[in-house]
Formats: C-alpha cells, structure tokens, sequence
C-alpha cells in the first residue's frame, strides 16, 4: 500500500531498501553473534562477512540514489523529503565504518594471522565505533521494515508501484554474489582458529562495543524518529 510515497519511483526505491536492510540486519546479527566464540566460529565469522557484501552493495545504491536525486532536486524526492537530520549526520559514519570494518576484515584474510600487521586492532577499534551506530540505525529503522516488505506482497497492492520481480532479482542476485565471494575467501580463514588474536573466551571490542552501544542508545532515546 502506498500512502506517503505517491511517486512509484520513490517508493519502489524505498521498498528495494527496506528488502535490502532486512536481509542485512538478520546477517550482522549472526555475524556479531558468532563473535564471542570467534576461535571456534571464526570461519562462519568470515563466511558471513563476506557474504554481506553482495547486500551491502545493493543498500548503498538505493540509498545512494535516492541522496542523489533528493540533493538534484527532483520533484517526488524532494516531496518526500530526506530522513531526519540525526540520522543524516549518522549515516555518513555509518557508511564509512561498515566499509572500514569489512576493508580490515579482507586485509587479515590477505595478511594471516602470522603477521596481520595494525589490522588486528583497527578491526577491533572499527567495530566499537561502528556498533552503536549501527545499533542507532537499526532502532531508527526497523518499525518501518515489515511494512515496506510486506506492501509488496502480490495482489492489487503491489500493481501500484511496479519492479518487484526486479527487486527481489537484485537481492537475491547479491545474496548469490556475497556467497561466491565468500566460497572464494573461505580458505583464507583456515588458519585463524588456532590464532592468539582469537582465542579470548569474550572479545574485548565486542565488550567495549556493547557498552558504547548502550550508552549510544539511552542517549538518543528522547529523540524522535519517525
């Protein structure tokens, strides 16, 4: 059903996001949720990051497009209007760490963990500074997914904005991407489990990063964001 979005432009690129979003957050969080036992889980660990690239490309297209033709001025994305300002601010360090924390990943798989050189810690200081804002994101956002997703259900609802079949083709073309890529690196993780830099029975980044996280969060409770 469209209601805010009058534009079948604006609200098929919403719901390519919103379809985009949700295979992501369901991804991250197995990814994180592998971390406390990253010795034992370190190759599902590499697997998923390297599977979320595929998504990740997609979300930053749309996303991408639609800050392109908002700032070009075109008419329905204009009426539509950009997100509010705090999540402007936040989405450029969201953008940044998420490709800062996946470019340290792929740079330990090409090292080992022989000699990761500075990578091992700014691997673990990008996942700090990049899980509360993340968390941020992902409560800002998450009430809007179902909706989206479900709008574009078949049936006389979906006829309004066309492109479904194209949207679920893009995902699931990038779903397939991440895996292929992720087959490839899979060897590449074969020598971190038995690596000192994994072998803490709970990461300290991950500990630091939640605490950073829950203090981000009741921080920005008070603030409105729909």
């Amino acid at each position: 059903m469209v209601s805010e979005e009058t534009d079948p432009g604006v609200a098929g690129n919403g719901r390519l996001t919103a379809l985009a979003s949700a295979v992501l957050v369901v991804l991250l969080f197995i990814e994180i949720a592998t971390t406390p036992a990253l010795s034992a889980l370190v190759q599902p660990h590499v697997f998923i990051g390297v599977l979320l690239a595929g998504p990740l490309l997609v979300k930053l297209g749309s996303t991408g497009y639609r800050f392109f033709r908002y700032y070009a001025g075109a008419p329905a994305y204009v009426r539509k209007g950009p997100p509010r300002l705090a999540l402007r601010l936040l989405a450029p360090l969201l953008v940044v760490t998420t490709l800062a924390l996946m470019a340290t990943g792929v740079a330990l798989l090409v090292t080992g963990p022989d000699d990761p050189g500075p990578f091992v810690g700014l691997h673990n200081l990008t996942f700090v500074l990049w899980f509360p804002i993340f968390a941020i994101h992902v409560f800002a956002y998450v009430g809007r997914l179902p909706g989206l997703i479900a709008a574009d259900r078949r049936g006389p609802q979906a006829d309004v904005v066309p492109g479904r079949a194209l949207r679920i083709d893009l995902n699931a073309g990038a779903l397939l991407l991440g895996a292929i890529l992720a087959i490839v690196a899979l060897p590449a993780a074969a020598p971190w489990p038995s690596s000192v830099f994994v072998a803490q029975a709970l990461p300290g980044p991950l500990i630091a990063g939640t605490v950073v996280m829950l203090v981000a969060l009741l921080a920005v409770r008070p603030l409105r964001w729909s």
